[in-house]
């Protein structure tokens, strides 16, 4: 029982390092939010 305990508990630390990788989706949504604060504080005149 025991070696099953550590088993979910060693599969719950990979599954949440594999959370930490930032996929193709999460890069392109952070351009995206960059673009879209360039383009307000450009039309604010903060640049």
């Amino acid at each position: 029982m025991t070696g099953m305990k550590t088993f979910i508990v060693v599969l719950a630390l990979v599954a949440l390092a594999a959370c930490r990788q930032e996929g193709p989706a999460e890069k392109a949504g952070r351009q995206l939010d960059q673009a879209g604060k360039d383009l307000r504080d450009a039309v604010k005149g903060k640049k």
